[in-house]
């Protein structure tokens, strides 16, 4: 357990410094249950819609299999959501962010 726990702890580092995102993830309680790491989503999001993460959370909402990481992640002036599946890494939504977004 521990292992594991160190491993989604250097992934977050690792994907941090990457991407040069400076937030926390919302949602960190469900990475022990997350298959594919935060680093593997942040890379699946940004090679569905290219730009800046500028926001992400892991979430447990309806689709695929429960559990999701949700980006925002912003090109010019265009924001989109982007889910991916944090148990299979499946695209689970692409679309554009509306006014309100939850």
């Amino acid at each position: 357990m521990m292992a594991k726990f160190n491993r989604l702890l250097t992934s977050i580092l690792i994907g941090t410094l990457l991407t040069g995102t400076a937030f926390a993830l919302n949602g960190e309680k469900y990475l022990a249950d997350a298959s594919v790491t935060l680093a593997q989503a942040r890379e699946a999001a940004l090679k569905a819609y290219p730009g800046k993460i500028v926001s992400e959370e892991l979430e447990k909402e309806s689709g695929g299999s429960g559990l999701r990481y949700s980006f925002v992640i912003r090109h010019h002036t265009a924001k989109h959501e982007v889910g991916i599946d944090a148990k299979t890494g499946a695209l689970l939504e692409n679309s554009v962010e509306g006014k309100n977004p939850d």
